[in-house]
């Protein structure tokens, strides 16, 4: 994320983003009622009377200004959408007052004016710019003949598989099984060799697979292979990735991966939950009341109730108190678990009636 342009008076900041992540962290930003512009495409229908059925107009770029009524993000397709009506653009071209869904995309400029931009947006859009500076890692859980990988983005872990190979059981003769293994390891290395930006590799699994994936890579992909470490789980697939993450590998490595610490956050709590702790509460209610109680050493909220007057209320003053403040991502196991909570738990420094 590049922000290019901000004005704190009148509420406007301009931005670009680069990643698939920024238009994440934009969806949490945009809010229904800011005015949002972008650069858009139109298919302008001829109005000179002369229009015969098979024209379907011409297809105009232009910049365009809506209100915003909701915004959307689709993770899989990697769009960004705002609805709302129009409110600035050329009147030659899209009536005013008329409704529009602009697509943000990657690379081009957004231009977002709010009321008033809270402390969590701003602080939101910071943590977004210095992330898109910090390289991504990949989990690559091989048992076997079968490879998956994680791919750790900030809103979530994509995955990207299974790779399967051809590979018989070492009891059965097999007259080209060591072609069968190298072709298997090269197309995952090839896999990986897409994702041009990652600077972290994990090499997962229970057996020696993951090793000799790695002695391959050395061997082929020397470059590869400098970035890559190798750790044991006790299952391969997405039970492996998950269970890296679950560890703090990855905490561990250069990325300090923010999707590792909030689901780590959430075991911790539910740990004490399971313990029937008193350090430890849940749901608005008693969490407001842990709040005013200054009580909350770490306070975690899901990404979807940030916008809610009466929870930002409770984050300032648990931040203001001296308490730590986590937004987690609703896209990763550890946020689906905090929102059955609630979606707002906390950590105490001392228990309270």
């Amino acid at each position: 994320m590049r922000i290019v342009y901000q004005d704190t008076k009148r509420g406007i900041i301009e931005l670009v983003p680069e990643t698939l992540d920024d238009l994440w962290h934009l969806s949490h930003i945009i809010e229904p009622g800011d005015m949002v512009s972008s650069k858009t495409t139109r298919r302008i229908q001829d109005s000179t009377g002369e229009k015969i059925r098979s024209d379907r107009g011409i297809k105009k770029t232009f910049f365009l200004g809506i209100k915003v009524e909701d915004i959307s993000f689709h993770k899989y397709t990697g769009k960004l959408r705002a609805t709302g009506m129009i409110e600035h653009g050329p009147e030659d071209l899209v009536p005013l007052g008329s409704h529009h869904t602009l697509d943000l995309k990657l690379k081009n400029s957004v231009k977002i004016q709010k009321e008033k931009w809270s402390r969590w947006n701003i602080k939101r859009l910071e943590n977004a710019v210095k992330s898109s500076k910090k390289p991504s890692a990949i989990v690559v859980a091989v048992e076997d003949d079968v490879a998956d990988l994680g791919i750790i983005r900030q809103y979530g872990i994509d995955y990207y598989g299974p790779i399967m190979g051809q590979i018989s059981g070492k009891r059965i003769v097999q007259k080209n099984r060591k072609k069968a293994i190298s072709d298997f390891f090269t197309d995952v290395a090839n896999s990986l060799e897409k994702f041009k930006d990652v600077q972290s590799i994990i090499l997962a699994g229970p057996g020696f697979t993951k090793g000799e994936f790695y002695d391959f890579l050395k061997d082929n992909y020397p470059e590869m292979a400098k970035i890559s470490i190798i750790e044991n789980t006790g299952a391969g697939g997405r039970t492996g990735i998950s269970e890296v993450l679950k560890k703090g590998i990855i905490e561990d490595m250069a990325t300090e991966n923010r999707i590792a610490h909030e689901m780590r956050a959430v075991e911790e709590l539910l740990a004490e939950i399971g313990k029937s702790s008193k350090l430890v509460a849940y749901g608005k209610k008693e969490v407001k009341t842990a709040s005013n109680a200054g009580a909350i050493e770490k306070l975690l909220v899901v990404d979807e109730l940030v916008r809610e007057l009466d929870v930002e209320k409770i984050m300032e003053l648990a931040e203001n108190m001296g308490g730590k403040v986590l937004i987690v991502s609703t896209e990763h196991d550890g946020g689906k678990q905090l929102n059955s909570l609630g979606g707002i738990a906390a950590l105490l420094r001392y228990g309270i009636n």
